[in-house]
């Protein structure tokens, strides 16, 4: 594996089955972690089809990690009645770290990334355009080209310990 595409659902707080579909590995409200249907192996060939989706031209070589949450978000003041909770975000955090202790990766813009970055990345992909994850809920003032920053901080501090 070659890096961990960080998600919001867009859906409530408990996945649904396109959820479990499309990412690896999903984070209720609880902070739960809960397997989705593909291994992230399943993502080193995307030729076949039996992969999950969750991140597009970007995809192979990829884990699909999502927050359960986000449904009706539309922009940092209108975040809709879903906005993912700092359980959550803390859950993520700590299980992106450990996923990359296990895919044997160092935490760095190359291997943690957000929906949103790789959107930016990949202008002419379906992820352009992607707000995931552009908002942290209680740092608002952290703007969208700061989150993935703001996220890797918190994924180092993770793997440090």
């Amino acid at each position: 594996m070659k890096r961990i595409i960080l998600h919001w659902s867009a859906g409530t707080y408990t996945p649904s089955s396109t959820d479990f579909e499309h990412y690896h590995f999903l984070v209720n409200k609880n902070g739960d972690i809960l397997k989705g249907k593909y291994e992230p192996e399943d993502n080193l060939n995307c030729n076949d089809g039996k992969y999950a989706a969750h991140c597009g031209g970007f995809n192979t070589g990829s884990i699909g990690l999502a927050l359960c949450a986000m449904y009706g978000y539309k922009n940092p003041q209108n975040v809709g009645n879903y906005p993912y909770l700092r359980v959550q975000g803390e859950a993520c955090w700590s299980y992106c770290a450990t996923l990359l202790k296990k895919y044997k990766l160092l935490p760095s813009k190359d291997t943690v990334l957000t929906h949103y970055e790789v959107g930016k990345m990949l202008p002419n992909s379906t992820s352009a355009g992607k707000t995931d994850i552009t908002y942290i809920p209680w740092e608002p003032s952290i703007t969208a080209d700061k989150a993935g920053d703001y996220i890797r901080n918190k994924v180092r501090w993770y793997y440090e310990r």
